[in-house]
């Protein structure tokens, strides 16, 4: 009994600092750390992507386009394979738009087309609805990411989340894409 009293007793002690410490990070926004398995493991070089510049340049363009009109977002610019090469959110903007912004990306990467065309096709098609919300790098279709292409191929992705609404998003990746397609090779 007297171990059991204790034991409550520190459990209430403890008690108020639970909560504080799940906000330490109550939205996680990057993968935990790799395991020693993994760092066992060859480590492939990055896949085509755009210049670490460019991706800055794009991300700041789209999140200053968004901010001329209060929005405060975040820009993700990825290589080829959905791999982040640069993430710049606005000052304010809420830590879960990191990771909308990755669950449009990987909606371009996978359906090859952008993420506003993605939810065009889920509101006519019920199978690619389901689909999309069983797969937990999605779950949701969104507007807000292109793919970024030299010629034919795709090279990039940038991803807006943040504005109200996805179309709004939209307006800002473009802007992203328009100060520096010329540049991409």
């Amino acid at each position: 009994m007297r171990k059991i009293l204790l034991a409550v007793t520190s459990l209430s002690m403890a008690a108020p600092v639970l909560p504080a410490l799940a906000q330490v990070n109550p939205a996680p926004t990057i993968a935990p750390a790799p395991t020693p398995e993994e760092f066992k493991l060859p480590r492939p070089a990055r896949e085509r992507g755009i210049p670490t510049a460019l991706a800055i340049e794009a991300a700041v363009a789209a999140n200053a386009s968004c901010q001329a009109s209060t929005y405060k977002t975040t820009t993700l610019v990825t290589d080829s394979a959905g791999v982040p090469i640069v993430v710049i959110s606005n000052d304010g903007a809420a830590a879960i738009t990191q990771r909308i912004a990755m669950t449009k990306a990987q909606a371009v990467l996978k359906y090859k087309m952008s993420s506003g065309e993605v939810v065009a096709k889920v509101a006519k098609d019920p199978a690619l609805a389901a689909e999309i919300k069983s797969n937990p790098m999605i779950e949701t279709a969104r507007p807000g990411a292109y793919a970024i292409t030299a010629g034919s191929d795709v090279v990039a992705i940038i991803s807006v989340s943040g504005a109200p609404g996805g179309d709004k998003d939209e307006v800002c990746a473009k802007a992203g894409i328009a100060k520096i397609q010329d540049r991409v090779k």
